[in-house]
């Protein structure tokens, strides 16, 4: 008798083959869900692993993931990282700062002056002027 890796509830396997069927799913979450779904009918790793193109040591840790996390192990965990410096809020005075009258002396704004303009008036405590040019590349009224 064949050893099944994996035993999903009655709920979980109409909700992925609801989910299969859709249609318009990221790549990732298509292959876990038909994974899962092989995985509950008797494949082994090995074959779920072909079918999928993926490594069985995957299929096996997926298999763990949902007995400890049950529908979430389709969803990529949260990745660690530098948090945001700058908010949303914080990017809107840059850009309304953008839009604003040159200073005295000058033609227009550079992004150094923005820089520079943005931390003096204490929208943040430290921006360079790659970060403003970001901020002014995402708007559609770009002064550069």
């Amino acid at each position: 008798m064949k050893k099944q890796h994996l035993h999903l509830s009655e709920g979980d396997r109409t909700y992925l083959e609801e989910l299969v069927s859709q249609g318009k799913l990221p790549v990732k979450v298509y292959r876990r869900a038909i994974g899962l779904l092989e995985l509950d009918r008797g494949k082994s790793y090995t074959a779920v692993g072909q079918t999928l193109g993926v490594n069985p040591t995957t299929m096996s840790k997926l298999a763990q993931k949902y007995q400890s996390a049950g529908l979430a192990c389709l969803q990529d965990e949260a990745r660690s990282g530098r948090p945001a410096e700058i908010d949303g809020v914080q990017r809107a005075k840059v850009t309304a700062l953008a839009c604003s009258d040159a200073p005295e002396g000058y033609d227009r704004w550079s992004l150094r002056l923005l820089a520079d303009k943005a931390v003096e008036l204490g929208y943040c405590e430290h921006l360079s002027h790659t970060q403003v040019g970001t901020i002014l590349k995402k708007t559609t009224s770009s002064p550069i």
